[in-house]
Parts: structure tokens; C-alpha cells; sequence
């Protein structure tokens, strides 16, 4: 697959008695986000509960029915749909047939009350990467961000081009930020309460991120998240008894040891 669209949509529209009154209630009951509540006049609210499930019930009568009983029937070559959601991303085989498709799909969803977003939609080249050819014109693949993760080609252990993934850099400062928001609010915490929970969120962000390739990308959030806390910890009070990275590195390794760079997710285990 060569060409791909990156897709996102919003909205809904459910007209069904009983279920309409339902799905009203929630979308009527506001988010609350630190501290405030907010509420959304049009489509579902970002945050809201019934949000995921609303779009998938509509998007895949609006979109994943229309690709597979109008849409692949008619393409020539080889074409695939990956959607979580509301993000969607369409590879095709012929860029014609791809600028094609992603004219056919603003129109379609005009249909239904939707609208593709303009700067989360764009045409990509992603083929297989061809040195000479490169080296001459200058038409390298590009990279796209899908679920947290940036897909690009880069070369196996073996030499062959393989398509790998990483922690997008949106996502990794996002983390990073939040982290740093959880070590500020807490730093007055018993440590060995601070150790549990960091411990916790290490392992949840590996579970996640923790796939082949990524590995680099999860120590490099990991030092990043121990130089997090301890400029925190060194914020607890104003006496002159600083944390120094010495005796933080002992506390790490005698005390509080805290979990490793790990991948949960890998695709050699899964073979056979």
C-alpha cells in the first residue's frame, strides 16, 4: 500500500424514540474537567462517555459500509481501512484512485452531517523506499501519526525495510507533561506512596507503548519521568539537604527501584 488518507470525523445523529431520549440525557450532562463543567450545544462532547460509542455506531454505517459495499468493489488496485473510533486511515495501492476516494469521502460525508477535519487530513506518499531512486528526485515516504504511534519505514536488523513505530512526539509531551503536573501535586506525599504510583503509571504507559521497535522511546520516557521526580522531590522543602543525582541513583537501586523500559507487546513472542 502505497497512499494513505488520515481521516477524522465528528458528529452524530440518532433518531430512535426511546434511544434518542437516552443518548440525550448523556450528551446533556456536561463534562466536568478540572473542576468546571462544560457543555457542547453541537455533536457529542470530547470527553464525553457516549462519545466512542456514538461514533462508532454512526461512522460505521456512515463510513465503513459505504468503503466496503461502494467503494473497494470499484478501486482496481489493492486498497485497506484501519478505524478506531473517529480516526481513520485509507491505504491505497494508486494515488489517482486514493484522490478519488478522499474527494468522494468529503461528499459523503456532507451526507451525513459530518466533515473531515483540515489539519488532521492530508494524502501521504508511503512506499516501500527505494534508494536509487531517492537519491535522484528526492521521493522519500512520508510518516503519520495513527493511535499515539508514528509509522515510518526504517531498515530491520537484516537490512530489509520494514514499517516501524514509535511514541509520537504529541503524545510523548503530552505524557511527559502530565507526569510532571502528578509529581508537582504530590511531592509532599510519603515517598513510598509516590514510588506505588509511579510504579503504576510506568507500567500502564509499557503496557500501551511498550510494542517492537518502541524500545528507545520508552527510556527515553522513563529518565525523563525519574528527572521529573526527583526536581520535585527536591522542592519539598527549603532547607539546604538537596536531593543530589548520587544519592537519588542509591534510592533508586536500594529503595525505590523504579520499573525498567519494557516491551509487553512483541512480535517475535507471537510466533510460533
Amino acid at each position: 500500500m502505497k497512499f494513505f488518507v488520515n481521516c477524522f470525523a465528528y458528529g452524530w445523529c440518532v433518531r430512535d424514540g426511546v434511544i434518542t431520549r437516552l443518548i440525550g440525557k448523556w450528551l446533556k450532562a456536561g463534562v466536568l474537567e478540572g473542576g468546571s463543567i462544560s457543555y457542547s450545544d453541537e455533536g457529542t462532547p470530547q470527553g464525553g462517555v457516549v462519545s466512542p460509542m456514538l461514533s462508532n455506531i454512526y461512522l460505521h454505517e456512515a463510513l465503513d459500509k459505504w468503503y466496503v459495499e461502494e467503494v473497494k468493489p470499484k478501486l482496481k488496485g489493492r486498497t485497506t481501512i484501519i478505524r478506531y473510533a473517529d480516526d481513520v486511515v485509507m491505504g491505497f495501492e494508486s494515488k489517482e484512485e486514493a484522490e478519488r476516494v478522499l474527494e468522494a469521502l468529503k461528499h459523503r460525508f456532507e451526507e451525513f452531517g459530518l466533515e473531515l477535519h483540515p489539519e488532521k487530513t492530508r494524502l501521504i506518499y508511503f512506499g516501500k523506499p527505494k534508494e536509487e531512486v531517492s537519491r535522484r528526485n528526492g521521493t522519500r515516504p512520508g510518516t503519520f501519526d495513527f493511535l499515539g504511534f508514528t509509522h515510518f519505514w526504517a531498515k530491520s536488523y537484516k537490512g530489509n525495510w520494514i514499517v516501524r513505530r514509535k511514541t509520537s512526539r504529541k503524545k510523548f509531551k503530552e505524557k511527559l507533561k502530565k507526569m510532571n503536573e502528578w509529581c508537582r501535586k504530590f511531592r509532599h506525599f510519603p515517598l513510598w506512596w509516590q514510588h506505588r504510583k509511579l510504579c503504576r503509571k510506568l507500567k500502564g504507559h509499557y503496557a500501551y507503548y511498550g510494542i517492537t521497535g518502541n524500545i528507545i522511546s520508552l527510556q527515553e520516557f522513563l529518565r525523563e519521568v525519574t528527572r521529573i521526580w526527583k526536581k520535585w522531590l527536591n522542592r519539598r522543602s527549603w532547607r539546604g539537604d538537596k536531593l543530589t543525582w548520587d544519592k537519588f541513583r542509591v534510592l533508586l537501586k536500594e529503595h525505590i527501584p523504579l520499573p525498567p523500559a519494557k516491551i509487553v507487546h512483541s512480535v517475535y513472542a507471537a510466533k510460533p
